[in-house]
Formats: C-alpha cells, structure tokens, sequence
C-alpha cells in the first residue's frame, strides 16, 4: 500500500486539485490519503473530507504534520506531499517502477519540479531547481518524496521542526540514495508571483544558507515569517 501524506494550513483553495490528482492513484493501486491539517480555519478540512481523505488534526507546523501523517499511515511506502503540488501524467507508472526496484527500499525518490505559469521567469526557476535536484541532489519539497516506511523510520523520520524539514530529511537519506523520477509535480507559482521570482529564490537559498551554517530552525522559521 501506499500512503500519500498532504500537511495542510488554509489551503482549501488549492487542495482540491492535489487530491483529484492524487485520486487517480486509489484506482490503480492500494492507496491512502492522509490530510493532516495545522489549524486551518478556512474549508482545508471540509475539502479533505469531500475528497475521501483520512483527516488528522495536529499542532501546526509541517515538520510535525509531515511526521503525524507517517505515524497514522498504514502503507509499506510513503508519499509526501505539498497541499498546491499536482503530480502530472505518468507519476504512477514510474513510482510503481521504482517500488517494485529491488535496490530501492533503502532509497528515495523525488518528481521533476514544475511551476503553473506561463511566464519565462518560470522556466528559469524550473532549470534552477533541476541543476539543484539532479547534481546537488537537495530538491524542493514540492517535488514531492518517496520513501518507503522501513527506510523511513531507520532515518528516524521528519524531524519536528517549523522549517527546513525536508532538507534534515534529504541531508539523512544522502545524494546517492536520492533519485529523480521522470514525472513532474506542478506547483502553485502564487508564492513566487507575489514575492518576485528573484527574491522568492533569494530568500529560500538565504534560509538554506542559515541552515548550513547552524542557525535553528525555529530561527529562520521566525526570520521567514517575519519577511
């Protein structure tokens, strides 16, 4: 079975689309969809349950959602994903291929990152980050993870932390472990509309590079909110 695991916090306007997408999967495979919401006071939940989704509630904060979700999940392999990324055409075939590798269960997997918008910005986002997923093999989380859930917890899972979550996950499973699927997840390009598609970039590399030296997350969380 696989378990795709969504954290949400007001994101109704979006979720809807991301759990269509990820629908088509409960028919052609054993699936389980778990939203694990933060507190939303808009219609996250309302939308989650329309769509058949198992909802748990949580403290907020998608490291601890990330983290709730796998504990609840009953699949042999996890999907996490972000509640405004779509996977697009082909995503099951090639998860299903990578499961069924016998040199897989102590690996993990990303999609390709794409954006919803035309612009030529865009594109230029989208190179960025594959030179980020394919050479320095730190993707996005809106790319998505596959992992199955005994390499999972040999990891020890998502670390309970308001930011940066998935770069501890990525950094504990290692550059050769990490694989990059040929499907893509479409992503809302909302964030980078309204923060610029120079500084949105700018502000996520600032963060990583706080992370690097050894600032807390909890700091950045805080420096980023605040932005």
């Amino acid at each position: 079975m696989l378990s795709v695991i969504i954290p949400v916090l007001n994101a109704g306007h979006v979720l809807g689309p991301t759990l269509e997408a990820v629908a088509v999967a409960r028919r052609l495979l054993p699936c389980e969809t778990i939203v694990v919401d933060g507190g939303s006071t808009d219609d996250s939940v309302q939308v989650a349950t329309r769509h058949g989704a198992i909802v748990l509630n949580s403290a907020r904060g998608r490291g601890i959602q990330l983290a709730e979700g796998a504990a609840a999940a009953a699949g042999d392999w996890f999907f996490f994903l972000h509640a405004d990324t779509r996977p697009q055409e082909g995503w099951i075939p090639a998860m299903r291929k990578f499961i069924n590798g016998a040199d897989n269960r102590r690996r993990a997997a990303v999609l390709r990152f794409r954006l919803d918008d035309t612009a030529f910005a865009a594109r230029l986002v989208e190179r960025a980050v594959a030179v980020r997923s394919g050479v320095l093999r730190l993707p996005y989380g809106d790319q998505g993870l596959l992992i199955g859930r005994a390499f999972y917890e040999e990891l020890g899972g998502y670390a309970r932390i308001p930011l940066m979550e998935d770069v501890d996950l990525i950094r504990r499973i290692g550059r050769g472990r990490l694989s990059v699927l040929n499907a893509a997840a479409l992503t809302s390009a909302d964030r980078y509309r309204r923060d610029g598609y120079l500084l949105r970039p700018l502000r996520n590399l600032a963060c990583l590079a706080l992370y690097k030296v050894g600032v807390s997350p909890r700091t950045i969380s805080t420096l980023y909110h605040s932005h």
